[in-house]
């Protein structure tokens, strides 16, 4: 019997971190879901969400994320919900861990790098495990941006 081919996963990015990659340093990458009222899933679904100041900490043994911007849902009147209230992030006991004991031991940092829907239309939120970059590193990562910008034209143009 054969097996059947899984459909291709279509994410839809709703916001994203760019800075994120520019100031840290990604170690890891993690999948956690969102604890969200109604009004906040339809506001997500119309694109409007602001992650790029936000960060996750860790607090009585659970994940959340602080900081995120969600504009309030136009057509819900009273039943609105607060734009910069802190979300539970969902994850294994075993992630939560692991992620705890690297905040405390290494000093690392937990940034949302993006909120996505997945597949089953379930809000997504993509977190990374990340130690800060020093002003040396940042411009070394500049320095060998430009590069290949610069050596991507000249093959462009040569070849």
């Amino acid at each position: 019997m054969a097996t059947k081919a899984r459909p291709t996963t279509i994410k839809k990015i709703v916001a994203e971190n760019r800075k994120a990659r520019y100031n840290y340093e990604i170690v890891d990458t993690y999948e956690a879901g969102l604890v969200l009222t109604g009004t906040e899933v339809k506001s997500l679904r119309e694109g409007k969400a602001n992650i790029a100041e936000s960060y996750a900490s860790d607090e009585g043994g659970e994940i959340w994320l602080i900081n995120s911007y969600l504009p309030e849902y136009l057509q819900a009147n009273r039943f609105n919900h607060e734009t910069r209230r802190r979300r539970k992030l969902l994850l294994s006991k075993r992630e939560i861990h692991r992620l705890r004991s690297a905040i405390n031991r290494e000093g690392m940092t937990l940034v949302p790098l993006k909120v996505y829907f997945n597949d089953t239309g379930r809000a997504k939120l993509e977190l990374a495990l990340a130690k800060g970059k020093k002003l040396h590193d940042k411009r070394e990562s500049e320095k060998e941006r430009d590069w290949n910008r610069q050596k991507g034209r000249l093959l462009r143009d040569r070849g």
